[in-house]
């Protein structure tokens, strides 16, 4: 069927995303090439995307990788394979270029547990502290933030500031935690988790200690105080696939979301993973399904009609501008 950028804006606002026939036998993997050489685009996609979606990409990584990679691209066009904080982050680096999304509804639990006003009411309750906001937020948090930081870099940016400086924490309350046991302060966190590093179980990962008693336990900051307990390694998702490649060690059991995994196993072929078990008898792996709502047909037709687009209140932006440029400007010696 014929589809018009009109008709496919028209099926975005009533559906959320694009939901559209494809001709049997598409070559998707072509196309998307094809397209991409065709509209200058560049194509990022985070560790947690399925195995092709991360094959195909121009750029893979963290969250800090990817904010990177957006500030310097030279695309036109910039399709964010993530969910939608992160392309809203392309967005407020990059003003004048089209970022899209593969589906409107890629969100995030975390992102949706704070609010702009939500984070600017409780800073008025808390006259003279900073505001130091984990990335995993949406665009209005950023812009009532004073710094934005990533699990690789979180650590170091608070060091930066004085000691006696009162901080505000948004909004992952597991990693605030974990940072103010590492640097030793008492920062104000606010109640947020991540549904998928909150959901794995302490006593089945333990289990799974006893069971492959060979193995290491590399884990994401973000989840309980209970499961990294258990942990040999805490790091962001890029410091753990190079700490599984570099590691003498040749199992480990990896808590976070399944889907690094394929990263990893790339880098360390040669290395047993053992994906974490979570609480929920239905499923084995922690799982997250705001990033499996992208797939490579709703790349492709994305690509093809540069929609969902991402778009961003010009005020909003420039004030979480400047959260992120310092963010920028605070980690430019960490890999």
């Amino acid at each position: 069927m014929s589809i018009t950028v009109e008709s496919a804006s028209r099926l975005l606002s009533e559906k959320g995303y694009l939901d559209m026939e494809i001709p049997k036998g598409t070559d998707l993997i072509s196309e998307i090439n094809k397209l991409r050489k065709e509209k200058n685009a560049v194509i990022l996609a985070h560790y947690y995307q399925t195995g092709d979606i991360q094959d195909i990409a121009d750029f893979l990584g963290d969250s800090l990788q990817l904010a990177r990679a957006a500030e310097k691209t030279n695309a036109d066009m910039i399709v964010f394979c993530g969910v939608h904080f992160m392309a809203e982050a392309a967005k407020i680096l990059n003003p004048d270029k089209k970022v899209v999304l593969p589906d409107a509804k890629a969100g995030c639990s975390l992102a949706d547990s704070c609010s702009g006003a939500e984070l600017k009411a409780f800073k008025e309750q808390h006259p003279g502290a900073v505001v130091v906001s984990y990335i995993n937020c949406n665009a209005d948090v950023k812009a009532e933030s004073d710094i934005i930081v990533t699990s690789s870099n979180a650590e170091q940016i608070i060091n930066s500031l004085p000691k006696e400086q009162k901080i505000i924490f948004a909004p992952d309350k597991n990693l605030g935690r974990y940072l103010n046991e590492k640097t030793g302060r008492k920062m104000l966190l606010w109640d947020g988790v991540c549904i998928v590093h909150e959901a794995f179980s302490m006593e089945k990962i333990a289990r799974q200690i006893y069971e492959n008693p060979k193995a290491k336990v590399i884990a994401h900051p973000e989840a309980s105080k209970e499961v990294l307990n258990l942990a040999d390694y805490i790091g962001s998702t890029s410091n753990m696939i190079n700490f599984v490649s570099n590691d003498p060690a040749e199992e480990f059991i990896v808590v976070t979301e399944e889907g690094v995994l394929h990263e990893m196993q790339k880098k360390a072929p040669h290395k047993k993973l053992i994906p974490a078990l979570v609480q929920d008898e239905s499923c084995s792996c922690s799982e997250c399904f705001y990033m499996k709502l992208n797939t490579m047909e709703k790349l492709y037709l994305c690509m093809k009609y540069e929609l969902p687009e991402v778009t961003i209140e010009e005020n909003v932006r420039l004030k979480a501008l400047e959260a992120v440029n310092r963010m920028m400007e605070l980690s430019k010696n960490i890999k």
